[in-house]
């Protein structure tokens, strides 16, 4: 009698590890972040236990839950230190410098908020005794912590 896909998964559940390993791989492509590929090692791991212990399934998630959290804890940081150090390497934060956007509330030194590439973040102005009147298109001129400092787009930029 054949053997069905089910009786067969039941009997290679190395396969149903390396096929989600294969699938947070291609996921991690899209989100370059370092946290998805990290769990498909784990995958992985879970992949070997279970070529070598099929009928042990606790054990194949233990192991592959041991793995990528060790993997987190320790690969990723160390990673992500390395690639901040390439040269070149500009964080999202720094790369919005220069980019514009839209007042989305009066801007002053003390509060304001801004709309750049869809995403809206706190705001204040570049230039003290100025306020930014909603709906002005604006250029981040620095990030300051969580905060965009900017400047109205048209014209010369003030001196504060």
């Amino acid at each position: 009698m054949p053997m069905n896909l089910t009786d067969w998964l039941g009997d290679n559940p190395w396969a149903l590890w390396l096929t989600l390993a294969v699938l947070l791989g291609v996921a991690e492509i899209l989100s370059l972040d370092f946290v998805l590929i990290m769990i498909a090692v784990g995958a992985v791991a879970g992949a070997v236990v279970g070529a070598i212990f099929p009928e042990l399934w606790w054990l194949q998630i233990l192991v592959a839950a041991g793995v990528s959290v060790g993997m987190l804890a320790v690969a990723r940081p160390t990673l992500m230190k390395r690639v901040h150090q390439l040269p070149g390497y500009r964080s999202s934060a720094d790369k919005m410098v220069g980019s514009s956007g839209l007042a989305t509330t009066d801007i002053t030194t003390q509060s304001g908020e801004i709309k750049v590439d869809g995403q809206t973040w706190t705001a204040r102005v570049y230039t003290p005794d100025t306020v930014i009147t909603k709906g002005t298109e604006i250029e981040v001129y620095a990030i300051d912590g969580p905060i965009a400092v900017v400047y109205p787009r048209y014209g010369e930029l003030p001196t504060p």
